[in-house]
């Protein structure tokens, strides 16, 4: 298989004044100048990320963008398809715009994934410039990124291991090279990406900050441990792949893999560390911009930060008709604001109605907008939710123990304003209110597509109706230079 993709090195600066990872690049410079220090290893890693953000990748396309559109949460209008997304809505996977976009998002995910693979190759080489703590915690967040790259290249270029564990459709690569790397099964790549998870979390058990009386906050909270570190590359640990990331991302993988006792163990750690408190309701409700919290910033186990997306995310949420919006009905639908929802917050904070400038009402979705220059909280694209743990425990317990696993999905409802108790007479009917909640919890970042996939069931279209579950709609062609080599 054709894997690779031109690679280059950007050195990046790092100043008293700005942010780990708030950074731009200046120049480039070979791999063996680069790993000559430790600073180098850390502008390396820092670079893996930044691509990361890019707006075609995690800054945009894959948190709001595309798989929400395939998830049927936003309301195509004919006509104003700036974005380019009418299409794809319908699953077109042959238009055009499609094709672009996809084919963007394999190459950058797999540009990652050889940043990566470069940064652990030189770890064992020139890592001797490191101390020892540094260089744990540096391979642990490098193995961890690329088991959570290959995991969304999985969950969107193969087919779910519950429709077909031995499909062989991407290769999983663990080294810098310009050589082919056959395909793995479906099977075989969430095997790899549970190992490097796996010795991510051992690598930082020990040396990750946020092991060691961590206290998430704001940036103006007292007391607040997230900037403490005299070190940039120590601070804000939520933006990096930490320990409780790996964590949540080894419950998400487990759980796709149907290892629910793995997947629950690693969900209930994130959730009985206690490092993550919900929301409170007048951080959500604030009534002044720059003091609102409309991310739940606190409750983000990882998050991608994005300083420059605040003008994309506005030009695709708040331009009217020209950009993703949602039908009036078909929203309060979603958040059952007739009956159970109507004291969703999440509702309140992240709708706003726009009326008589269409033949219908719509919604724009605030869940990104916030003050332009003063806020409570960096701006990032969320990754992993606490809210997210409790939804994986949930669907882990009720088999065994049904009350507990309704107890553990009303945490989340109750955490929302939604007071009403949840009933739930069966497993169908529970995993109806677990599908239902991530809706509403996760529009807007990309995670409901790879649920529906997950279990194998019927997108819920704006119009109504349903899409039946089908690798037609769940799995994305690959680019053709990757099929023209007849390795599929």
């Amino acid at each position: 298989m054709k894997n690779f993709i031109l690679f280059t090195i950007v050195v990046l600066t790092l100043s008293s004044c700005k942010k780990w990872l708030d950074v731009s690049p200046v120049s480039q410079v070979s791999a063996e100048e680069l790993f000559k220090t430790a600073e180098g290893f850390e502008e390396a890693l820092s670079g893996v990320y930044t691509s990361c953000t890019n707006m075609n990748l995690y800054g945009f396309e894959l948190t709001g963008g595309l798989p929400d559109v395939l998830a049927q949460n936003y309301t195509m209008t004919s006509g104003y398809d700036f974005l380019h997304y009418e299409k794809s809505a319908v699953y077109n996977y042959n238009d055009r715009y499609f094709v672009a976009k996809k084919d963007t998002i394999w190459s950058g995910l797999y540009n990652g994934i050889a940043n990566c693979n470069l940064l652990l190759e030189n770890i064992e080489k020139r890592g001797g410039v490191l101390t020892a703590d540094r260089r744990q915690l540096i391979k642990g967040e490098a193995l961890a990124l690329r088991g959570y790259l290959h995991f969304d290249l999985l969950r969107l270029f193969a087919p779910s291991y519950k429709s077909n564990p031995g499909a062989s459709l991407i290769p999983y690569v663990t080294s810098f090279s310009n050589k082919v790397t056959k395909t793995s099964t479906v099977t075989e790549v969430l095997t790899n990406i549970v190992n490097d998870l796996t010795q991510a979390k051992e690598l930082l058990r020990t040396v990750d900050p946020i092991m060691s009386g961590y206290k998430v906050g704001y940036n103006t909270d007292v007391p607040s441990t997230e900037e403490s570190s005299q070190s940039l590359f120590l601070q804000n640990r939520r933006h990096r792949m930490n320990y409780y990331a790996v964590c949540g991302e080894l419950a998400r993988v487990n759980l796709y893999l149907e290892k629910k006792t793995d997947a629950l163990n690693n969900a209930m750690e994130v959730i009985n560390s206690n490092v993550f408190p919900w929301t409170a309701a007048a951080d959500f409700q604030n009534s002044k911009l720059d003091q609102k919290d409309r991310i739940l910033y606190k409750e983000l186990l990882f998050a991608w930060y994005a300083p420059n997306m605040k003008d994309t995310l506005s030009t695709r949420f708040n331009v009217d008709l020209k950009g993703l919006v949602t039908e009036k009905n078909t929203g309060s639908l979603l958040y059952e604001v007739k009956g159970a929802g109507a004291d969703d917050r999440r509702f309140k904070e992240w709708y706003k109605e726009v009326s008589g400038a269409s033949s219908f009402d719509w919604y724009l979705l605030q869940k990104y907008q916030r003050d332009p220059d003063n806020n409570r909280h960096y701006l990032v694209m969320p990754a992993l939710r606490l809210s997210e743990m409790y939804y994986i425990a949930a669907e882990c317990t009720y088999e065994t123990n049904p009350t507990k696993g309704v107890e553990l999905l009303q945490a989340v409802r109750a955490a929302r304003g939604i007071t009403k108790a949840l009933t739930v007479a069966s497993q169908e009917e529970m995993f109806q209110e677990l599908v239902k909640e991530a809706r509403k919890e996760f529009f807007g970042e990309g995670q409901i597509f790879y649920m529906y996939k997950r279990l194998n069931r019927s997108i819920v279209n704006f119009a109504g109706g349903n899409v039946p579950p089908s690798d037609k709609v769940f799995v994305w062609p690959l680019p053709v230079n990757e099929t023209e080599f007849g390795n599929h």
